[in-house]
């Protein structure tokens, strides 16, 4: 089984301070980090493969939100890269910006329609990555400004 991180970094933990929102695409793989994000931000988040029955009674598959006239919604599953786009076309066209995880590798696309795919990899665990890394950005007047890709400091 692999080793799971007991915690984000403190320059994630930096970042949820100053945020007006934390999406979160799954694989809390416990309720406690889901209430640490609560008590200090406002999440949207959804549960990953990892997570189980508690986590899963606590976060819908998908989450949506409308975000300063944005239309935002994060999953933790979109499949093989070939075809990512079509296939979230299809299954996302009411939304300007789709955030998954599972991968754990970074991800910038925009669709055929204009749906914006973001994946921020993972700040706990990079797997196949050169380094963990995690995301930014800011909303304005229903735009996604200032996508940041930020690596995680070792």
């Amino acid at each position: 089984m692999p080793r799971r991180a007991k915690d984000h970094p403190a320059a994630v933990w930096a970042e949820v301070g100053r945020a007006d929102l934390v999406v979160h695409a799954g694989d809390w793989t416990e309720p406690a980090l889901l209430e640490r994000l609560r008590s200090r931000a406002d999440v949207l988040g959804c549960w990953g493969n990892n997570d189980g029955p508690e986590v899963r009674a606590l976060l819908p598959e998908v989450a949506q939100r409308t975000v300063a006239g944005l239309r935002l919604g994060v999953v933790h599953e979109t499949g093989d890269t070939r075809g990512r786009e079509r296939r979230a076309d299809a299954s996302y066209h009411d939304l300007d910006v789709l955030v998954f995880g599972h991968s754990h590798a970074p991800w910038d696309s925009t669709t055929a329609t204009g749906l914006r795919l973001l994946n921020p990899g993972s700040p706990t665990d990079r797997r196949r990555q050169p380094v963990a890394t995690f995301m930014t950005a800011q909303v304005e007047d229903g735009v996604l400004r200032e996508v940041q890709l930020h690596p995680v400091p070792r």
